[in-house]
């Protein structure tokens, strides 16, 4: 009996050890992934990498990692206008079946899903913001976007004959890889029926959402209280390398 317990003992021992060995292990993982994607996608600032699932020495020894989240609070995307970006918040993506190398130089996922929320007043940089003639000596711009309700967005219209701006309720949907805003309907002024295809030239705008993180891309919009909800997605997503 004597003997049983000391063999107790000790498999209770290798087991915390090796629970101990393996959490050092996954942490020190996790760091150096994320010091390499700061490198690679040019960040400002450390992002967040969960590696998950147990244990993590197996899932190294095999080169393939099941499930790996990553966190970036603030990601500059390209727009494909020349050098203008435009800022995208919270964007966090979780990776499934991550191939690595290991060194941590190379790593790819063989799908990657994730969510990210674009601020209204980024969004707003797309719209023609400089006034604009909608027909009948009427000018117009857009001077402000917030959420309108049901997964709207509101535009605030400005036109040149009234004193206040006007709010158009429109659609947020992805089209071509590009967020793309469609007013719903036009309003009139004072009886007056607006040019439909220069009054859509102020409020229907796109924007391009280019070269995200392994290249994955835009899949879903959505507008929000906070701004626009995007959720994106990508096959064989290169992490580094």
């Amino acid at each position: 009996m004597r003997a049983l317990r000391v063999l107790l003992i000790v498999v209770v021992i290798l087991g915390v050890l090796f629970v101990v060995v393996d959490r050092v292990a996954v942490h020190f993982a996790q760091n150096e992934a994320a010091d390499k994607l700061r490198s690679t996608e040019n960040l400002a600032s450390t992002p967040d990498v969960s590696i998950n699932g147990f244990p993590f020495l197996t899932q190294l020894a095999s080169g393939e990692l099941d499930d790996v989240e990553v966190g970036i609070k603030d990601y500059d995307a390209a727009t494909g206008s020349g050098t203008q970006k435009i800022r995208i918040d919270d964007l966090k993506a979780d990776m499934k079946g991550v191939r690595f190398s290991g060194d941590y130089s190379s790593a790819t996922a063989d799908s990657a899903t994730g969510t990210a929320t674009i601020a209204y007043d980024e969004l707003l940089k797309t719209a023609r913001s400089e006034p604009t003639d909608v027909g009948f000596g009427i000018k117009a711009q857009v001077v402000g976007l917030s959420y309108g309700g049901n997964g709207k967005i509101r535009v605030a219209v400005k036109f040149s004959l009234l004193p206040e701006p006007i709010s158009v309720l429109s659609s947020v949907t992805v089209r071509n890889d590009k967020v793309q805003v469609h007013a719903d309907s036009l309003p009139r002024l004072a009886g007056v029926q607006l040019i439909e295809s220069r009054f859509r030239s102020i409020t229907d705008f796109q924007q391009a959402i280019d070269q995200l993180p392994g290249d994955i891309k835009l899949d879903s919009v959505q507008a929000a209280k906070d701004g626009v909800e995007i959720t994106v997605k990508g096959s064989d997503v290169k992490l580094a390398g």
